[in-house]
């Protein structure tokens, strides 16, 4: 069940719902019920979430709050909750503020004593994780790759010895890249490439860094893909 706000409190509740990374058909019947119940929803891109709120016939006032220009938004966002407004925060796909615009709208409704409630969902990082066939008792999240190569290199050689699970967001054009850092920097590794998850060209490359950099030029990559590489293997001591 929802919570819902109670009587004597005047500020309203923070809902972080997560939404899609694909399929329309897996937002969850609580985040649609809070959809539908809040005053205002915050997203990234009103033209994204506007086809989620479409198929499922949910009007709502929306408000554009994208990075780099969340400062701007904040002010307005809290000023609702304040008021004893609900409001949803959601971003074009998957859970806010993993990898996506959040973190400071929901640091600054937790110093203003609003109170904030996941609405747990779909997740590219648990998705791929899932079916990838790597350990999964233990993986490091990292994110999107740093901007410059340098940084990327630096970033590799700091995980030699990382024994989980590695886990990236990579835009297709910087795979070919990153592959050869992969062989060049880290050890003998498999590596699963998760792209165009939930939707229906979806699919699992798996192989070490040299058979993959072969079979990507054969195949269109598309969006953001998932690049989960197997930790280093403890070496026995002797």
């Amino acid at each position: 069940m929802t919570p819902t706000r109670t009587k004597n409190t005047d500020k309203g509740i923070f809902y972080i719902v997560a939404t899609p990374i694909g399929n329309l058909e897996d937002i969850t019947l609580r985040a649609l019920k809070v959809l539908r119940s809040v005053s205002v929803i915050a997203c990234e891109d009103t033209r994204q979430t506007i086809k989620l709120l479409n198929k499922y016939k949910i009007k709502k006032k929306l408000i554009s709050y994208f990075q780099p220009k969340e400062h701007i938004k904040i002010p307005l966002i809290i000023g609702y909750l304040e008021q004893g407004e609900d409001v949803a925060l959601v971003s074009d796909a998957g859970t806010p503020g993993i990898s996506d615009p959040g973190f400071p709208l929901i640091k600054k409704a937790l110093e203003k004593g609003i109170k904030v409630i996941p609405i747990p969902g779909p997740s590219a990082v648990i998705t791929a994780l899932s079916a990838a066939g790597l350990p999964t008792h233990r993986f490091l999240f990292l994110g999107f790759l740093p901007p410059k190569k340098t940084a990327v290199e630096k970033l590799l050689i700091s995980l030699k010895e990382e024994t989980a699970t590695l886990v990236f967001y990579v835009p297709p054009r910087k795979l070919p890249d990153f592959l050869n850092q992969i062989e060049k920097h880290l050890e003998k590794r498999n590596i699963v490439i998760a792209r165009e998850l939930t939707k229906i060209h979806e699919s699992f490359l798996r192989g070490s860094p040299r058979q993959l950099l072969e079979r990507i030029g054969e195949i269109p990559l598309k969006g953001e893909a998932v690049i989960l590489i197997s930790g280093t293997e403890k070496k026995q001591k002797k």
